[in-house]
């Protein structure tokens, strides 16, 4: 069997061994070009990179709480409470990477001229109205 070869249970020969399993590829639905990033290439979230990343890790534990929950059969109530303190993690965590994104990225395309922030102005419009929808 091949590293890439499931077993039986679904799982693949490195988890079976014991090794991390490799993420799949996804496409992605954003993309880095010269238009969305900064020219520097360093992100808004760059110096917060770290609590971020905490920060994702202790919602992902929600995440998986929720998932125990029900396997242990918990009243609906009570994974409601866990899935509203999730959902509020997660909207939290997107304000401060639109406000971090407003501070950095539309400020340095406001150094570029006029049709550099309307792009951004629009481009966090749009990330908005997305958050909204949510």
């Amino acid at each position: 069997m091949t590293t890439t070869d499931a077993d039986t249970t679904g799982r693949t020969a490195a988890a079976a061994a014991g090794h991390p399993a490799q993420p799949e590829t996804a496409p992605r639905t954003v993309t880095d070009t010269a238009e969305t990033a900064p020219a520097h290439g360093v992100h808004g979230y760059a110096q917060q990179k770290d609590a971020h990343l905490k920060r994702l890790r202790r919602i992902e534990g929600q995440i998986r709480g929720l998932q125990r929950m029900l396997e242990e059969d918990v009243y609906c109530i009570d994974i409601l409470t866990q899935v509203s303190a999730s959902t509020k993690g997660l909207q939290s965590f997107g304000l401060q990477l639109l406000e971090e994104h407003l501070r950095h990225c539309v400020a340095d395309a406001a150094v570029k001229g006029p049709e550099a922030i309307d792009a951004k102005v629009q481009e966090a419009t749009k990330a908005i109205e997305r958050m909204l929808r949510s």
